[in-house]
């Protein structure tokens, strides 16, 4: 039931291009390393930095209503807060968005690539602190196994890209949808340790082919009516601080796990 750790990403962005990662330092209460960051109002969102609170993905500019977003390719250089942006038939973009000027200027650029597409008035967001622009208020880390998606591919006939489903972690070696009943149950991740949240719920996001931009697959009907369910991943919240990197074992949560929770305890 082990697995191991065969890719990490974060998304600077929310809705924007995953960034592979070789390895993440994990700590408990604290939002995922430059995961989600910053997000771009679709329309007046109604987030306060001086309050920060969750907002629905809807207030934003995400794959689920705007599959064009997929057409920006962006980069993001934590150490100097400088975004890098480019998309077919679209100067390439340059800017700060620790800077006002900067997140000002990635949004015109990113309301001239999506035009009538978005409601607008576009506005990039920051988060402050471990505040996270998460798709749950208690997404701390996500996860997903590469078997489930696997088998979601065989049932459909076709190959599904993983990076659809925007996990910060992905597994592989666990067996196929074995992590839907694991909620409540505690796992290593690497040197730190875990607790499951709970199964995620997906949405039309994951319809749209992240190289063409365009939706062609309705994935949430097919997880319905493939597994009578909507999921496809797992949360999960840190109990322990510690390194994941790549291939870093990932342990399944035994049957029973009363005895190993009163030994973490």
């Amino acid at each position: 039931m082990n697995g191991h750790v065969a890719a990490i990403f974060r998304h600077p962005v929310k809705g924007f291009t995953p960034e592979p990662l070789d390895h993440v330092d994990l700590a408990p209460g604290e939002g995922f390393p430059h995961d989600r960051v910053y997000a771009v109002e679709n329309g007046p969102s109604g987030y306060d930095p001086q309050a920060p609170a969750f907002l629905p993905k809807t207030r934003f500019t995400v794959l689920m209503n705007i599959p064009k977003v997929a057409a920006a390719r962006t980069r993001y250089e934590d150490a100097t807060g400088v975004l890098r942006a480019e998309a077919d038939g679209a100067p390439a973009f340059s800017g700060n968005l620790r800077e006002a000027d900067g997140r000002d200027a990635f949004a015109a650029w990113l309301a001239a690539l999506l035009g009538e597409d978005a409601k607008g008035p576009l506005k990039v967001v920051e988060a402050p602190g471990d505040f996270r622009f998460t798709d749950h208020p208690r997404g701390q880390v996500s996860i997903v196994n590469l078997a489930s998606v696997r088998d979601l591919s065989q049932r459909l006939g076709m190959e599904i890209d993983p990076l659809r489903f925007r996990a910060n972690l992905y597994v592989d070696g666990w067996p196929a949808w074995a992590e839907n009943d694991w909620t409540g149950r505690r796992l290593m991740l690497g040197w730190a340790q875990a607790e499951v949240f709970k199964p995620i719920v997906r949405c039309a996001a994951t319809h749209v082919n992240l190289e063409t931009a365009e939706r062609d697959v309705e994935i949430v009907k097919a997880l319905f009516d493939t597994y009578g369910h909507m999921h496809c991943g797992i949360y999960v919240h840190v109990t322990a601080p510690g390194r994941v990197g790549l291939g870093d074992a990932v342990t399944a949560p035994e049957a029973e796990t009363l005895e190993k929770d009163a030994e973490w305890a």
